[in-house]
């Protein structure tokens, strides 16, 4: 069997690093990934980054509140976990009003 990572990246529109905490933990959960452990750290005067590390690899989130958006970040080795992640984050952005570029 080949080692294969896939690897998907997301720009949001929220800055909102407590909003972005949940919805990230909780599409996580429900893709079905494993979450082994959760680092976070808040940047002065501002920004925030949080690292999930994955049973089946990571995610992170970096705020660039300077410039009003977030930068999403998620590998994994199960290209179906990461397209339903994909599918549950589309839907918490469109619930948030907030806009998707990949």
């Amino acid at each position: 069997m080949e080692a294969k990572i896939y690897n998907q990246r997301w720009w949001l529109s929220s800055c909102d690093s407590e909003v972005l905490k949940a919805v990230i933990s909780v599409d996580l959960n429900r893709a079905g990934f494993t979450v082994l452990n959760f680092v976070e750290h808040y940047f002065q005067p501002q920004g925030y980054t949080a690292l999930w590390l994955l049973a089946e690899s990571h995610a992170a989130v970096h705020t660039f509140p300077e410039q009003g958006k977030s930068y999403v970040e998620l590998s994994s080795c199960s290209a179906s976990l990461l397209a339903s992640f994909d599918t549950h984050l589309q839907a918490a952005a469109e619930q948030h009003q907030w806009q998707v570029t990949t």
